[in-house]
């Protein structure tokens, strides 16, 4: 048992003494009942705290948690297109979930940038190391009855996450596109090559349903909100005063 010396120190010394390491949770007192504190979620609630792009100039810094969403976002649309378009049985739900963890890792590595990560095969052996000794960490801050889920997510080791692993990569690129464009359309031309290569890349994976995104709703990324002029394309219809008072907002 602890001393009381040791219980002054608490969680630390409590802990240690429980066997119970920091990062699968350490005791709490709740009322008079102790508990269990875990970290994943906060943990994760980190990943905006870490940023894109280190090599670039940006005229606006990009952090995981946003790219994350806009990846989530694109890999449920590829999933969902498949599915109404090309005849596939996609899990878009699922998809969409692979991508929000995709990158969860970056907490603890940091994001490495791509040139650097696949300088070599030996580098990318070495990172993808890394990653996984991260992942594990993270799930190691779960309750032990969740860590197989968790860890199946962020590992992309599901029963049919072999046919969604190419729609989260694509939607990782496209999203990366996009970051591209609104920086040209900001007028830095940093990215103008990276725009070029990953376009490539996109291209040369072969999916229809990359294709499909890439044709139809990128190039509106390019437009400002008046050209995308959404009220109309969307067929809404407004009173005329509320026109008016639209109007002046968008001025």
């Amino acid at each position: 048992m602890p001393s009381p010396q040791e219980k002054r120190k608490f969680p630390w010394a409590v802990a240690k003494a429980r066997g119970i390491l920091y990062n699968k949770g350490y005791p709490r007192k709740i009322g008079r009942e102790e508990t269990l504190m875990y970290h994943f979620f906060a943990m994760l609630s980190r990943m905006k705290y870490i940023n894109r792009w280190g090599l670039m100039r940006n005229t606006r810094s990009e952090n995981i948690c946003e790219h994350s969403l806009e990846v989530a976002l694109v890999a449920h649309a590829l999933a969902t297109l498949g599915n109404q378009k090309f005849g596939k049985h996609y899990d878009p739900e699922r998809a969409a979930m692979l991508a929000v963890l995709h990158d969860a890792s970056e907490i603890i590595t940091g994001d490495m940038p791509t040139p650097v990560k696949y300088h070599s095969e030996e580098i990318r052996r070495a990172y993808s190391e890394v990653e996984d000794l991260a992942v594990e960490h993270l799930v190691k801050m779960l309750p032990e009855e969740l860590r197989p889920q968790y860890r199946e997510l962020m590992t992309m080791t599901g029963e049919q996450d072999g046919e969604l692993r190419p729609l989260v990569k694509a939607a990782d690129r496209i999203s990366a596109v996009i970051k591209c464009v609104e920086e040209r359309r900001s007028g830095n031309w940093d990215f103008s090559q990276a725009e070029q290569t990953i376009t490539k890349s996109i291209k040369d994976m072969k999916l229809p349903e990359a294709d499909y995104f890439m044709e139809e709703f990128l190039p509106s990324y390019g437009l400002t909100i008046e050209e995308q002029d959404y009220t109309r394309e969307a067929g809404l219809k407004f009173s005329e005063s509320s026109q008016l008072v639209f109007s002046k907002v968008l001025k």
